[in-house]
């Protein structure tokens, strides 16, 4: 006489219920808000609102004129930097767990302040380098 487990079925559909109201509540809290800000909102349309906008210039000239390379170089910088920050959060949550008797209780802060280091360090290059100058 062995020990016979009875699985019990997970795939009952009553299991999905929360999910699916949250799913309808969501979408129509965000439909009312939308719809709210749609009929009270204010409609003052002018020639300056209502022409597109594109990197600092006209969007209607020669489609071979030079761009000017500070945008560029803003937005590169700006993703550089942005993308340096996101790997902050993982860190914050997994800074306990990176606490182990084999590597010592401050590893996990000793390589962030290695990481933050190099990202000031690159922060003073690009700022002595004129990179953040705008004229």
């Amino acid at each position: 006489m062995g020990l016979q487990l009875k699985w019990k079925n997970t795939m009952d559909i009553t299991n999905y219920v929360p999910v699916l109201l949250f799913l309808v509540a969501a979408t129509g809290l965000g439909l009312l808000v939308v719809a709210i800000g749609f009929l009270l909102g204010p409609r003052k349309p002018d020639a300056a609102k209502l022409s597109p906008y594109e990197c600092g210039f006209e969007a209607f000239e020669d489609a071979r004129m030079r761009f000017d390379v500070r945008y560029y170089l803003v937005a590169i910088l700006f993703i550089l930097f942005d993308l340096e920050a996101a790997f902050l959060i993982p860190w914050a949550v997994a800074l306990k767990d990176l606490a182990t008797p084999e590597v010592g209780m401050y590893y996990g802060l000793g390589v962030m302040l290695v990481f933050l280091a190099e990202l000031v360090l690159g922060y003073i290059y690009i700022w002595k380098k004129g990179a953040l100058d705008w004229e």
